[in-house]
């Protein structure tokens, strides 16, 4: 059945309707699946015998349909005591297409030795079972991240992708065409590259130059270019339309083309157009469009020159691509790993598994015939395998995990806190840190402690930024940092006069005048953190503090960093979903990603509590994100109810304005200080706009606390089983047998 015409997936810039879809090409039956095996003359087969029984097993990593991944140490020869990843598969169960694209992986891996790339060091064979001994990168994959992040920054995205695209150029240039992109085939190492692994789908010996095509239908539906799709014949170019796909899905978290069914997403990929999505740079769609180009020779990275074309794309211009081939590029991210847990990034649905490698059942004869040649010992094998783990009786002991990051940071202390410290009362307890009064010993000076378990938490960027700002008014002042026993002990100055919503309970009221003051000093302060592009994202009642009893607004300070970020560039956009509801900006719980807008918002709904005494779109402590949003979305604030009718119109003007859905159309920090309800506070009332009252103030205090803890006592997101996440769920992917034996 013929297709219909392709045409490209992106509109023109005035029409963002999809088209309809009509005709489409029903999916060829697996009996049409061709292949041919490669020659193995090329490869360097060593006379050294490895076994099994050399490696002892850790844990298990990873499990498909025809056998398990294990994480496994050498217990003899020259690279004893190294880990590895042990790809183990069964010979019995393995259909002849599956027999064939094992021994391709094997043959492929054997020939490649890229920084981005994993890379094989052993592999061997049973009677009933293949084994490939396989560089272990410990970051876990990029599946992982992307599952608790949602999506990224573009910074990291760019990062990311030119690491992926050094990757597939190599591949093309050695004649292989991937065919598996994905999140879960992109391993990160411990410093944050990426390595790509799983080449069990990918095809050699296919020339762009030589127009040599592949017809098999294989891969994942929706990272599939239109030519995969149709089976016309693909070639390298089909690598990078699945690139585009990797760069939307991180970019958004969720991918262009998926439909209800896989025939569905089939549809689109042929002939659905995309609607751009607006959030992204004028660079990143550019680059979009240019990748998803459904004829193959008119898609970027096609062709010999296909690939400098894409590293001159504008996306890509602050890349230097020699550095970062070279390592020399810093990730902008560095996955968390414990020396005393290696598997930490890795799916608990399996590590938590009790690891067996069991007998296989034997397999044909024609198996026998098609692994002969299999074994292999990588040439240049030694202690020093990229990314390879020494375990040695010296050095089993615990190491903070992030020991190397703060040790970077001058002042740090690696030793007991309570040795220089008595800790006393507990003052609040969040997420990943629980913060105490404490008095130390040798003057008696008190101070606070905020206590971050490291297991769940780097603390790096907080204590960097503490650092930088240290001495700024109104900003909380970062004394001494220890690090001791998988705990950092941040001791920063005692804040006695309390919560700025303790102040209101006291009082009972606050007038236009005090809220003035009092937002001036928050407005100042934040207007501080902009201008070094660092956003707090977490302005809150509770993270907002009187210095001292007298309650005056310049002794407020601001703090808790914790989920402070610094930015990249000005329009550097943050996807972490880190957020008390109420104080929460749409964009934020839309998840489209927000800047220093989020900040003005935050302080919008301070201002909002400030005057009327509740907070805007949150009724009580069990509101749900999503209904917050509703209410955002169809009942913007009108600030009509009984107590705002004795509130000044600037007044008004400063909180709609500050709490306008749209980011683009609130003023920045710079603007709220010339704001005439700040310029002329000394015409402003001094009598309250209403008075509030003990109760309705504890009630509102109350909300904001009850939601905090249900968000506390929530299930975390962090590296639960990947078939519970909502990228599995979206890929319909089936959970293997819990059975540990293969």
């Amino acid at each position: 059945m013929p297709l219909a015409p392709i045409i490209e997936p992106f509109p023109d810039t005035n029409n963002n309707g999809l088209i309809s879809i009509d005709e489409f090409v029903e999916e060829k039956s697996s009996s049409e699946y061709h292949e041919t095996e490669v020659d193995l003359a090329s490869l360097n087969v060593s006379e050294n015998k490895v076994k099994p029984s050399d490696f002892e097993i850790i844990s298990v990593i990873g499990q498909g349909s025809f056998g398990k991944v294990f994480l496994v140490k050498k217990i003899n020869g020259k690279d004893s005591q190294t880990v590895y990843a042990m790809k183990v598969l069964k010979k019995a169960v393995l259909k002849v297409k599956d027999r064939i694209r094992s021994k391709m992986e094997r043959d492929i891996l054997a020939k490649i030795q890229h920084p981005f790339i994993v890379s094989l060091s052993y592999a061997f064979q049973t009677e009933g079972k293949i084994y490939l001994i396989l560089e272990f990168v410990k970051g876990g994959d990029l599946f992982s991240r992307l599952s608790k992040e949602l999506m990224f920054t573009e910074q990291d995205v760019m990062f990311y992708l030119a690491e992926i695209a050094i990757a597939l150029n190599h591949l093309h240039e050695l004649g292989i065409v991937y065919r598996d992109l994905k999140p879960e085939n992109i391993l990160l190492t411990e410093e944050g590259h990426i390595k790509l692994t799983d080449f069990g789908l990918s095809k050699e010996a296919l020339s762009e130059e030589a127009g040599a095509k592949a017809y098999s239908f294989c891969g994942t539906v929706e990272y599939m270019a239109p030519e995969v799709v149709s089976r016309r014949g693909h070639g390298p170019a089909a690598d990078w339309w699945s690139f585009g796909v990797l760069m939307y899905e991180m970019l958004t978290g969720s991918l262009p083309f998926r439909g209800e069914t896989r025939k569905d997403t089939m549809y689109q990929i042929m002939k659905a157009k995309l609607e751009m999505p607006q959030m992204l740079s004028a660079g990143a769609q550019s680059l979009l469009r240019a990748l998803f180009k459904r004829t193959p020779a008119n898609r970027l990275g096609y062709g010999p020159n296909g690939f400098k074309d894409l590293q001159a794309h504008e996306f890509f211009k602050p890349i230097n691509w020699t550095d970062l081939v070279n390592l020399k590029v810093t990730p902008p991210f560095k996955p968390t790993c414990m020396l005393d847990n290696l598997a930490f990034n890795f799916d608990k649905e399996y590590t938590t598994r009790t690891p067996k490698d069991s007998p296989a059942a034997p397999p044909s004869a024609s198996a026998h015939e098609l692994f002969r040649g299999f074994s292999y010992v990588a040439p240049f094998l030694s202690d020093k395998q990229p990314d390879a783990i020494k375990l040695r009786q010296a050095d089993t002991g615990f190491r903070p995990r992030h020991a190397s990051n703060l040790k970077r940071i001058s002042g740090v202390k690696f030793k007991d806190f309570t040795g220089d410290y008595e800790l006393l009362d507990k003052i609040g307890t969040g997420s990943y840190a629980t913060v105490y009064k404490c008095k130390q010993t040798s003057t008696g000076g008190i101070f606070a402690v905020k206590v971050i378990d490291e297991t769940v938490h780097d603390p790096t960027e907080e204590v960097q930024i503490l650092l930088r700002f240290k001495g700024i008014a109104n900003i909380v002042t970062l004394r001494e940092i220890y690090e001791f026993d998988r705990r950092v002990y941040l001791v920063l100055d005692y804040l006695e006069g309390g919560e700025l919503f303790d102040k209101i309970t006291r009082q009972k009221c606050f007038s236009e005048k005090e809220a003035s003051s009092v937002l001036e000093v928050l407005a100042r302060t934040i207007d501080t953190l902009h201008k070094q592009l660092v956003v707090h994202r977490d302005l809150k009642p509770s993270n907002i503090l009187y210095a001292d009893s007298t309650g005056s607004p310049e002794s407020i300070c601001i703090c808790d960093f914790g989920f402070a970020k610094q930015l990249r560039a000005e329009n550097g956009l943050l996807m972490t979903p880190c957020y008390t509801a109420q104080f929460a900006a749409p964009e934020v719980l839309k998840m489209q990603g927000y800047h220093m807008a989020c900040d003005i918002w935050s302080l919008g709904i301070l201002l909002y509590a400030m005057l009327a005494g509740r907070v805007p779109f949150a009724t009580g402590p069990s509101d749900a994100p999503e209904v917050i949003l509703r209410r955002i979305e169809l009942e913007p604030p009108k600030l009509t109810e009984a107590s705002w009718n004795s509130v000044s119109d600037e007044a008004k003007d400063l909180v709609l304005s500050m709490l306008n859905v749209d980011p683009k159309k609130r003023p920045t920090a710079s603007e709220i200080l010339q704001h005439p309800w700040i310029k002329g506070r000394n015409s402003l009332p001094t009598r309250p706009p209403s008075i509030l009252q003990l109760p309705d103030a504890q009630s509102v205090k109350a909300t904001i606390a009850g939601f905090f803890k249900a968000l506390k006592t929530s299930p975390r997101t962090e590296l639960e089983p990947v078939g519970a996440s909502l990228l599995a769920q979206r890929r319909g992917r089936q959970k293997p047998s819990p059975n540990t034996d293969v």
